[in-house]
């Protein structure tokens, strides 16, 4: 098997000194000795074949009978081995090679990834220390290839593979030169990171002199690695084939649908879809969707293996191989047209695709039937003006709740503190440590922690017609059918520089949040007055001023930095929930990830905006990029256009007029422009005053949750548990488990279905 640590592999016998890998499929070896290894199983007399490995078609002892054969190491295959032999060159940057005084140091053992968190296959460059990973291999197994691309980012050639160091040499690939080379001076080289080649011996990537594993690696435990998981096959449990970093659209879609609302909508209907579908249902989102949950719930891509009592008929039949896991290329390209990230081969967040996916079911129901309603529900925010001591309320909608991470409530803060010392201490002795200790954080304080007020900053009263500071709280206006909690693991340090919280959290099974019911306005509660804030004209030789912590809200959820930046500026630095809104209408534009630019924008602002704040002569139509906040909400266009008339375009005050004129349909039409009224009047009657929600009790029973491994949403793994008929199920890409211990403790957004008594 080759490995190694730019390309992908072909089964070609190489050097027992040095198996490469090329990323190029050219055969690297002369075609005198070039040979295939192929091992079949053969059953007489009729001599039936069957190729190896296959562990779903032969019982258990025969699997480990071929096992023990091709693993034993004949004396053919001890001096076959030893006669294969490949020249290798001496590399070209062997006696002029670069290395920065960076003062890395790598330590003997214990290696990783450092953009994957990978143990195997690792690679160290020789310029700069870093350790990155190979690329896959032709059987499934290797790396992510970050080794090749920090050589095309950096242009560094040289790399050892860890492992291999011993005093007599290491195995050193060249990328610039495209094969494996030979370094005379390896030794200086490797000196310069502090490994000293006389006291290496070869070996895998292993915990020093008694072998011992990290006991509760994160990517151990949530995949339950090291557990007999008996896979399950059928209806409902058919798994998602990784198309490349997909694992994230996976573990979103094996929930969606697991939901019955969603599969009443599009396999209930699928004939109805199919015999409706355009001429180009590729292009077609009903269509997708109905064929990506046929597949998921038919049962016609995971069947179980034969039985081993047939393998006697199978013998006298066509050998058969039954497809395991679906491949949903067209609707990984139709959900992602478009978009700048999903579109892309690179990881993702799976909460943005989530809210992503969800814009694409609300905008594709048309009125109809919308199974995304079952996670609408409506947020009520109270904000208190510290001086004034008067409040305003006003409500949102939302779809998600977002869980802080209360580190200072962490139960065994001994245990850290010693293990902070530990590790510290191992950091200077160039040692790894052998276990893992994370923070054990309560649910409770979790939640006490969602409901402490938070300040506003740059908060306008109406009361002073003044900046000062204020308080907010948030409460649930409805509860949802379905709620969906994200755990905020995901955050920025001082230096932006993302970073991922390994926290354990006791996420219960039932789940009572009713005493967060919102109330309204209370007794002796005196509202702020209903005055808009004075517009200020943009200034086009001053840089924009842009809210950084409501940037950081929006940042810590999944979205592009830059995209944050956009959506905090063109909604007035009112707050990271307006730009959260501004978000979900502007994802699926094409330049939603590039940076602000403001050309021409103070033209458009002076053209639409009167010198007296409210609406010029262009009073016709409101600025459509407001309308297409308020109806992504889920409120009717005619509606979003008569509260903006209303407010002179002030976002947040047309939000306000929407609630508190509810009842006042009739009224909205008739103060409507004629140009309007043609395409609303119709409607008026059949839609409904505010966004369609599932409102009822506030108890929850957990039934699924989405786990991530990896230092960032944007690399790493994630895999999905479901509670499927009374059992836990792992949905790991195309492989599908009894779940054994399912992590419940380390998942990243939890799935939370309403009780029904």
């Amino acid at each position: 098997n080759a490995t190694g640590a730019s390309g992908g592999g072909i089964p070609k016998k190489k050097s027992s000194r040095i198996i490469l890998e090329l990323e190029k499929n050219e055969n690297v070896n002369n075609e005198d000795y070039e040979c295939e290894d192929e091992a079949k199983l053969v059953i007489f007399p009729d001599h039936y074949e069957i190729p190896l490995p296959n562990i779903e078609e032969l019982p258990a002892l025969v699997t480990i009978a071929c096992d023990a054969a091709l693993a034993a190491r004949s004396p053919y295959i001890r001096q076959d081995s030893d006669s294969w032999e490949e020249e290798l060159k001496d590399s070209k940057h062997e006696n002029n090679l670069q290395q920065l005084d960076n003062g890395v140091r790598i330590p003997p053992s214990g290696w990783r990834c450092g953009w994957c968190d990978l143990r195997e296959n690792l690679w160290l460059n020789l310029t700069d220390g870093s350790i990155l990973c190979g690329k896959w291999f032709f059987d499934g197994s290797g790396g992510n290839g970050h080794a090749l691309e920090h050589y095309r980012e950096t242009r560094y050639p040289l790399a050892v593979k860890l492992g291999t160091i011993t005093p007599v040499g290491a195995d050193v690939y060249s990328f610039d030169e495209e094969e494996a080379v030979l370094d005379a001076n390896i030794a200086e080289h490797l000196m310069h990171f502090g490994i000293d080649m006389l006291k290496m011996h070869k070996s895998e990537n292993v915990n020093p002199v008694d072998d011992i594993k990290p006991r509760i690696s994160e990517w151990e435990m949530v995949q339950e690695s090291g557990m007999k998981l008996k896979p399950i096959y059928g209806s409902g449990y058919t798994g998602i084939k990784n198309l490349g970093n997909s694992c994230y659209l996976s573990s979103v879609m094996q929930i969606i649908f697991s939901i019955p609302d969603f599969q009443r909508r599009y396999v209930g209907n699928l004939q109805r879809i199919f015999d409706y579908s355009p001429l180009d249902p590729t292009q077609d989102f009903d269509t997708q969707m109905a064929k990506l949950g046929h597949g998921l719930l038919s049962g016609q891509y995971s069947k179980p293996p034969m039985k081993s009592e047939v393998i006697e008929q199978v013998m006298k039949e066509e050998y058969k191989s039954y497809p395991q896991g679906m491949m949903p290329r067209m609707f990984k390209a139709l959900v992602g047209k478009g978009h700048p990230e999903f579109s892309s081969n690179r990881q993702q967040d799976a909460l943005e695709f989530f809210l992503h996916f969800i814009n694409l079911v609300t905008r594709n129901s048309n009125g109809s039937d919308d199974p995304s309603e079952i996670f609408r529900f409506m947020v009520e925010d109270r904000v208190q003006c510290c001086q004034s001591r008067k409040v305003k309320y006003k409500q949102r909608v939302d779809y998600i709740m977002q869980l802080p991470v209360a580190l200072e409530a962490a139960s065994n803060k001994e245990e850290l503190l010693a293990y902070e010392l530990r590790r510290r201490e191992a950091e200077l002795a160039k040692r790894p440590l052998r276990e893992i200790v994370r923070a054990k954080v309560p649910f409770s304080a979790c939640l006490q922690a969602f409901q402490e007020p938070e300040n506003v900053a740059d908060f306008w009263s109406s009361e002073l017609q003044a900046k000062s500071a204020a308080i907010k709280t948030i409460h649930f206006a409805s509860f949802p059918e379905y709620l969906v909690i994200q755990v905020k693991k995901f955050t920025f340090g001082v230096d932006w520089v993302p970073k991922k919280l390994d926290v354990s959290i006791d996420m219960p099974d039932l789940l009572d949040v009713s005493h967060l019911r919102a109330t309204g306005l209370q007794p002796g509660e005196e509202e702020l007055p209903d005055i808009s804030p004075p517009i200020v004209m943009p200034d086009q030789h001053k840089a924009p001023e842009i809210d950084e912590s409501a940037v950081m809200q929006l940042a810590e959820m999944g979205f592009p930095i830059e995209a944050c930046r956009k959506a905090v500026y063109y909604t007035g630095n009112l707050g990271a929930e307006l730009a959260f809104n501004w978000v979900i209408a502007h994802m699926e534009e094409p330049d939603f990830a590039e940076p602000l630019s403001l050309s021409g924008y103070n033209e458009i602002s002076q053209n639409e905006v009167g010198l007296a704040g409210g609406a010029s002569s262009m009073e016709n139509q409101p600025p459509e990029e407001i309308v297409a906040i308020i109806t992504s909400m889920g409120f009717p266009r005619n509606q979003a256009i008569h509260a903006l008339k209303a407010t002179n375009n002030n976002l947040e005050r047309a939000l306000d007029w929407i609630f508190t004129h509810a009842d006042n349909e009739d009224e909205n039409e008739t103060a409507l422009d004629v140009d309007t009224q043609s395409h609303i009047i119709t409607n008026a009657e059949a839609e409904p005053a505010g966004p369609r929600i599932k409102d009822g009790p506030g108890r929850y029973e957990l039934f699924a949750f989405i786990s991530h491994m990896g230092p960032s949403t944007m690399s790493g793994h994630y895999v999905c548990h479901i509670k499927k008929e009374g059992r836990w199920v792992i949905y790991n890409d195309h492989k599908v488990c009894a779940s054994a211990k399912p992590p419940k403790d380390l998942g990243y957004i939890y799935f939370y279905q309403r009780m029904c008594y």
